[in-house]
């Protein structure tokens, strides 16, 4: 029984690595994919200062987003806008919204918490729920993930200020 119960546990550990080694890659590669040096088209945006919201993490000051696209007003705004990247005690964390005539159409983590494997681990799980969460949402009224507390919280100022930015 006890052999039994060592490999169960040692398979269910094997299965929770690899869907999170699947999220990562799939973040990583969203990433990669995601220009961030270059702007285009005729928008532009800045942030700075702290986020609407309440966080008990420290802001990283005037950090511009990019965009590109247009942008002409609060219910016919496109681009990508990038918020501020938000520091945390496990790394900062910044993130990025595509926009499509007023409408979140994608959501991309440019940086996510990284000071340790855990917080790899942790930010890679978190990541594509609170991706899934505000795309259905169109904001930044979402909870956060359990388990993932800071980095769900930074994600969610970074969002904010990138919402900001793009006037939604």
């Amino acid at each position: 029984m006890r052999t039994r119960a060592a490999v169960s546990a040692s398979l269910a550990s094997l299965g929770i690595l690899a869907v999170g080694w699947q999220a990562g890659a799939h973040t990583l590669e969203a990433q990669a994919a995601t220009p961030t040096s270059a702007t285009t088209g005729t928008g532009t945006g800045t942030t700075s200062g702290a986020a609407a919201g309440s966080s008990s993490h420290s802001a990283s000051g005037n950090s511009s987003g990019s965009t590109s696209g247009s942008s002409s007003g609060s219910s016919t705004a496109s681009g990508t806008f990038a918020g501020q990247s938000v520091s945390t005690r496990f790394g900062n964390v910044q993130v990025q919204i595509t926009v499509r005539n007023g409408k979140i159409t994608d959501v991309t983590a440019l940086h996510l918490t990284d000071a340790e494997r855990r917080s790899q681990m942790i930010s890679a799980q978190a990541a594509p729920i609170l991706r899934s969460e505000v795309l259905q949402a169109q904001s930044a009224n979402v909870q956060t993930v359990s388990g993932a507390t800071i980095t769900s919280d930074a994600y969610l100022t970074s969002l904010q200020a990138a919402l900001d930015a793009a006037h939604l």
